[in-house]
């Protein structure tokens, strides 16, 4: 994998990250696809839209449809039919959240499936194994999410086991076709950040992410972790933000430095009736527009607001259509893709501060 920087504006960077499977410019957002598809829509038309870099989760395809089947079709680029760049989060978050279900040992996590009940093991070494034998181009490692609120001690012990799973990942790679990402994680504590920065940014990773945030703490905790943690990374590595988040959340960790982000909301958001707008989050089931036949953006120029209104919407969630999960997602998608599109024009142009700016106060202001 290659990543160039091109442009700064303050701390935002604009650049471009290079994979196996083809190439994508940065500050960029990723669809989730956690099971190897994006709900609700083709892979023709989450490429239309301009995005060439989607996630998916070892955790779940693991579990379905498995790798044996994966290894079989050739890979996972080959079995889901997507020719662009795939990064794979390690299932760290997914087993965390497993709760009475999972055992955390230093070998790795003892967990039980949510699909039968099954008992599974992950280990860091097998969390890289899997990466590389389906063929992503980029592989999180196996690492400790830390939980919001968590004791000093708690998220300090976590962390080294973060680091010592971070080590044992490196070891465990064979290949330099699939990209391995480093996680820093120590709560919201800045010496346990500082001190896990330090000691990551020592192993041979190609890039870093910055983990457990976005997990229940206070959004000011999250933008003060953000800010101090970013700026210490490699200045020639992608830096990710794992799990982030809304416009005004990667606004502020752009301007913070942050290179790519993924999050569930613009997906999740849309199949429940929420759309992101030019003027901030309108909710589509309200009764005020059942008779608004505008549409959902009028300065949005997507499939769906080019051809339907928010009363039409509205009706199709009402009535239970599987069409107002659809086409809400090709909005909330669109939307997310002109916004990175924007900022990395901003960020070329030197005025990131001012667009940072503009955006948020047209946003919040409605």
């Amino acid at each position: 994998m290659q990543f160039t920087v091109h442009s700064v504006s303050g701390c935002a960077r604009a650049g471009l990250l290079v994979g196996t499977h083809g190439q994508t410019e940065t500050p960029c957002f990723m669809p989730v696809g956690t099971l190897g598809a994006v709900k609700g829509l083709t892979w023709e038309q989450v490429k239309g839209m301009g995005y060439s870099l989607v996630l998916a989760n070892v955790y779940h395809l693991y579990l379905r449809p498995g790798l044996e089947v994966i290894e079989a079709a050739g890979g996972l680029h080959s079995f889901i039919g997507w020719n662009g760049l795939i990064l794979t989060d390690s299932g760290g978050f997914q087993v965390f959240s497993l709760g009475r279900l999972m055992k955390i040992k230093e070998e790795g996590i003892e967990f039980r499936s949510h699909v039968d009940g099954s008992k599974h093991f992950f280990s860091p070494e097998f969390v890289v194994e899997f990466e590389e034998r389906i063929g992503v181009d980029i592989g999180m490692v196996l690492d400790e999410c830390t939980p919001y609120p968590a004791t000093y001690e708690y998220a300090k012990h976590s962390m080294e086991r973060t680091l010592r799973w971070a080590k044992r990942s490196i070891e465990a790679r064979t290949t330099d076709k699939t990209a391995l990402f480093g996680i820093v994680q120590g709560g919201v504590y800045e010496d346990l950040r500082l001190k896990c920065v330090e000691e990551l940014v020592k192993l041979p990773f190609d890039g870093f992410a910055i983990g457990g945030l976005s997990v229940g703490e206070p959004k000011e905790e999250m933008y003060r972790i953000t800010r101090l943690v970013a700026p210490k990374l490699p200045p020639d590595k992608p830096r990710y933000l794992m799990g982030v988040g809304t416009p005004e959340d990667i606004l502020e960790a752009v301007e913070a430095g942050v290179d790519m982000f993924d999050c569930v909301m613009p997906t999740r958001n849309a199949r429940n009736g929420t759309l992101f707008t030019s003027r901030g989050k309108i909710n589509i089931k309200a009764a005020k527009y059942r008779k608004d036949f505008s549409p959902p953006d009028p300065e949005c120029d997507c499939y769906t607001c080019r051809n339907f209104s928010k009363a039409y919407l509205r009706h199709l969630y009402a009535s239970g259509e599987m069409n107002a999960s659809i086409l809400n997602t090709i909005h909330n998608l669109h939307f997310y893709a002109k916004l990175m599109e924007r900022i990395r024009e901003a960020i070329k142009g030197g005025y990131f501060t001012e667009f940072k700016r503009e955006f948020l106060a047209k946003y919040r202001g409605g």
